[in-house]
C-alpha cells in the first residue's frame, strides 16, 4: 500500500524499514513507527503508532473495566473459569519455546531449568508480580547466568 499504491516510500525503504524494526528489540510491532517515520518523520511514527493501538488498548481497557464491574454474574465468571486453562497452557507452550534453545546448551540447562523452577514455585507460592519474575530473568540472562 505504501510503495505501490500511495507511493510514500520506495521499495528499498520499505524493506530497510522492516529490516530496522525487526533487528531493534521489542515487539514486532515496530515497523509500524519505523514507516511511519520513514513517510511522514517524527508526527509520521506517532500517528502511525496512535492508529495502530488505539483501538485494541481501547477495546481492552473498555472489556477489562465492564468484566470488573460485572465479575459476579454467571456468565463472566464461566468465561473467566473457561479461559484459565487456555491462559495456562498459552504460557506454558509459550515459556516452553522460550527455554527450549538454552535448554539444549550443556552450559545453559540448569541454570535454566533452576530459573524455571524458582518461577514456578514463586508463581504458586507468593503473589509476586509476575513483572518481577519476568525482569529477575531478564538480569539473570543479562548477567550471563543463564
Amino acid at each position: 500500500f505504501l510503495v505501490d499504491q500511495r507511493h510514500w516510500l520506495t521499495d528499498p525503504q520499505f524493506t530497510s524499514s522492516i529490516a530496522l524494526a525487526q533487528a531493534a528489540p521489542g515487539p514486532n510491532i515496530l515497523f509500524v513507527a519505523v514507516l511511519g517515520y520513514n513517510t511522514a518523520g517524527l508526527p509520521g511514527a506517532a500517528a502511525a503508532m496512535l492508529g495502530i493501538m488505539l483501538p485494541s488498548t481501547t477495546l481492552v481497557m473498555v472489556a477489562t473495566r465492564w468484566a470488573r464491574a460485572n465479575r459476579e454474574r454467571l456468565a463472566v465468571r464461566a468465561f473467566t473459569l473457561g479461559m484459565a486453562p487456555l491462559t495456562l497452557g498459552l504460557m506454558l507452550a509459550t515459556g516452553w519455546l522460550l527455554a527450549q534453545p538454552y535448554l539444549l546448551v550443556p552450559e545453559h540447562r540448569w541454570a535454566t531449568l533452576a530459573l524455571i523452577a524458582a518461577t514456578v514455585a514463586l508463581t504458586l507460592r507468593t503473589r509476586l508480580s509476575l513483572v518481577w519474575m519476568v525482569l529477575a530473568g531478564g538480569v539473570a540472562g543479562a548477567l550471563g547466568w543463564v
